[in-house]
């Protein structure tokens, strides 16, 4: 078989031939997916989470089907989390050998590049066991790629042949129990010149001058020292060691250099080539092993998930049916309130109000996140979605701070909604949570009024929840400046109160500022009725 046939470079779990370094990567910015809470979500440790977002509905759909083929077949996923380990051995190998080679040690290195090969079969072993029992269910275009490349390579002449040379060359090494050195000596009876008389299967044993002449067995006792043996380079200082060490490995060298430049050939012509690329795979690994698990853990939890329609980035679709938030679904065990969220022609852009704590923070985080699910090629948190893939997501989330009045922090905050004004398209995706709480209403409901109709014009969506519910009222002014300019129009949301009670539900209607600040004021005890019975109590 021509090895050129076995060659992996051109494969990728996670984009079709040819698209892996074709278009420009989303403008998803780490503070974006810690805000969202994507991190906690994944915990990827071989790459960042926004190396893995594609705007393209082709590749969207190619990891679509890797993740339904992991879903039906769960020892995909067994498999690959059982390589991800050797591979980080491999990794940690080749770390440990660059040091070795800048030291010019041939041996040490012959030694790592053995033990580099043997978790390399390794790998494939774990891979071909694996994918063997269900290659004839996956249908991903993926795993089917997958598995013939590794059935070509594993089951191939040249895989053997290099099987059968590292079994004899390891054996080789593992037989050697002892090396025998000469030494010379100058006249003060000191070390000066060392070389290696032969390598041995057998140990040595400490032993005493008499008691091997009084054994008068000197045939089977080759083996046996003549003093007690000592721990190679105790009490010698550090460069004593050094030049000890050094001069040991320079003549088991000359023993090794001829198996080291043979070996050196099969490695450098076929093996590393094939390592580097199933290391290059290590990040892709990861995060499908961890996403589908991501996956695993939301349909134990009961949440509905559907495989999203995809449209263009141009068709700015965004439509989702019983939407639910998957961060709050894994952290909680109460049920969960699904949301329908609908951007259509009557609203780009929405403005959610609501009682605190109603579910105006889960509801906006839930649109980021089922966005952001998309363009991993995850499913959707939801019962049907329509997306079209974002070039970017901008998040504008409390920082803590600024959860109460202060001015000072107003200029801070006119700068972040700056930058992602620098930064957004008419296909961006806009997440604004509380968003210029740390001023006055009056002054926020202004500048409130003003960046949405900045992105009103610009044409992209928005979710903007918010506690100024008196902005509902500048609303109309808003949609006609942006509809004289082409624009999108601006519709409200309400988080739902049932008989006094948050109920979660997300309302497509105009907020009662009212029924909010009463709810407010009962939240602190401060109704007229609360405070009255304060007063009657202390009569």
């Amino acid at each position: 078989m021509d090895k050129t046939e076995t060659k992996l470079s051109d494969f990728s779990l996670l984009y079709p031939a040819g698209h892996k370094d074709s278009g420009k990567s989303p403008d998803i910015s780490r503070e974006t997916i810690e805000q969202l809470e994507l991190d906690l979500l994944f915990q990827l440790n071989n790459a960042p989470l926004e190396e893995f977002f594609t705007t393209s509905p082709e590749v969207i759909k190619y990891r679509q089907e890797i993740f339904e083929d992991m879903e039906a077949c769960p020892e995909l996923g067994e498999t690959l989390a059982k390589v991800v380990p050797v591979l980080l051995d491999i990794e940690e190998l080749r770390r440990l050998a660059s040091n070795v080679a800048s030291a010019g040690s041939d041996t040490e290195s012959y030694l790592f590049s053995l033990s580099e090969i043997e978790l390399y079969t390794s790998c494939l072993t774990i891979l071909h066991k694996g994918l063997d029992g269900c290659r004839e269910r996956v249908k991903s275009e993926a795993f089917r790629a997958l598995c013939d490349r590794v059935v070509e390579l594993t089951e191939s002449d040249y895989y053997r042949d290099l099987n059968e040379k590292l079994n004899a060359l390891t054996q080789r090494v593992r037989d050697i129990k002892s090396v025998t050195l000469g030494v010379n000596l100058d006249s003060q009876l000191r070390p000066v010149y060392a070389g290696v008389l032969s390598i041995n299967s057998r140990p040595f044993k400490s032993g005493e001058v008499i008691d091997k002449i009084l054994r008068l067995n000197f045939k089977n006792d080759e083996n046996t020292c003549i003093a007690q043996l000592s721990p190679f380079l105790k009490g010698q200082s550090e460069n004593q060691q050094y030049a000890t060490t050094h001069a040991f490995y320079a003549a088991i060298n000359d023993v090794f250099r001829s198996s080291v430049r043979s070996w050196r050939r099969v490695v450098s012509e076929y093996v590393l080539e094939n390592t580097d690329f199933l290391l290059s795979l290590l990040p892709e690994v990861e995060f499908v092993v961890k996403a589908s698990r991501v996956v695993s853990a939301l349909r134990r939890r009961g949440i509905t998930l559907c495989r999203p329609d995809v449209r263009p980035v141009e068709e700015q679709a965004l439509r989702f049916r019983s939407l639910a938030n998957p961060v709050v679904a894994l952290r909680i065990e109460d049920d969960i309130v699904t949301n329908d969220l609908i951007f259509d022609e009557r609203a780009g852009i929405y403005v959610l109000t609501g009682p605190n704590r109603g579910g105006k923070s889960v509801i906006t985080c839930a649109l980021g996140q089922a966005v952001a699910f998309c363009m991993l090629g995850l499913p959707v948190a939801a019962s049907e979605a329509v997306i079209s893939p974002c070039d970017g997501i901008f998040a504008h989330f409390p920082t803590g701070s600024e959860d109460t009045i202060d001015k000072g922090r107003l200029g801070e905050e006119c700068a972040r909604l700056e930058e992602i004004f620098d930064r957004a398209t008419k296909h961006s995706l806009i997440l604004l949570d509380e968003a210029l709480s740390s001023t006055g209403s009056f002054e926020a409901s202004y500048i409130a009024a003003e960046v949405l109709t900045g992105f009103a014009v610009l044409g992209c969506h928005v979710l903007f929840s918010t506690h100024l519910h008196e902005l509902a009222a500048k609303l109309d002014d808003v949609n006609a400046e942006s509809r004289a300019r082409g624009g999108v129009l601006v519709d409200n949301l309400v988080a739902g109160i049932d008989d006094g009670k948050r109920s979660f539900r997300i309302l497509r209607q105009a907020p009662d500022g009212k029924s909010y600040a009463h709810d407010i004021a009962e939240k602190y005890n401060l109704s007229f009725d609360q405070i009255m019975a304060k007063i009657e109590k202390r009569s």
